[in-house]
């Protein structure tokens, strides 16, 4: 289902995306080779390579056309334009957990999201709690394995 929504994105994010759809389109004239070939084989009812290749042909469509989507509602932002004492989105935040950990993440887009890289989605659970937060507010996750403690140390645009 297509949403009309602009969808908040880095840069790099836009361009892992662009990329992923390049190397998708490269891969339908392969699929298209290996379906000619399975069905070459005879009896479609029962022909694996040929279920196979059209399971694989309906993925690669959906997968462009989700990112096609993706692409064409992107709002590409970049974060050393932006400044500001509060969390906005494209923001690195430095945080102190509730033990005194320091964590450091980026607010991003839900497409290029990857916690262990340090991007969160600004729709995750921490990432709505920190939008509009300044250095020193305190902020109260609920996530699956319970209420996390956090404290803003410092707002960063780079």
């Amino acid at each position: 289902m297509a949403s009309f929504d602009k969808m908040p994105m880095l840069a790099e994010g836009f361009e892992k995306l662009a990329a992923d759809l390049r190397r998708l389109r490269e891969e339908r004239p392969t699929i298209i080779d290996a379906i000619e070939e399975a069905r070459a084989h005879g009896d479609l009812s029962e022909n694996a390579e040929y279920h196979a290749a059209k399971e694989r042909q309906g993925q690669v469509e959906a997968t462009i056309a989700d990112i096609e989507d993706k692409i064409s509602r992107a709002q590409i932002i970049d974060p050393t334009t932006l400044s500001g004492d509060k969390v906005v989105f494209g923001a690195t935040v430095s945080l102190l957990d509730e033990d005194d950990k320091p964590l450091k993440y980026q607010v991003v887009g839900e497409a290029e999201a990857d916690a262990k890289r340090g991007m969160i989605s600004y729709q995750s659970p921490l990432g709505r709690a920190l939008i509009g937060r300044q250095a020193e507010d305190e902020v109260e996750v609920t996530v699956p394995s319970g209420d996390k403690f956090y404290l803003v140390k410092k707002i960063e645009f780079i």
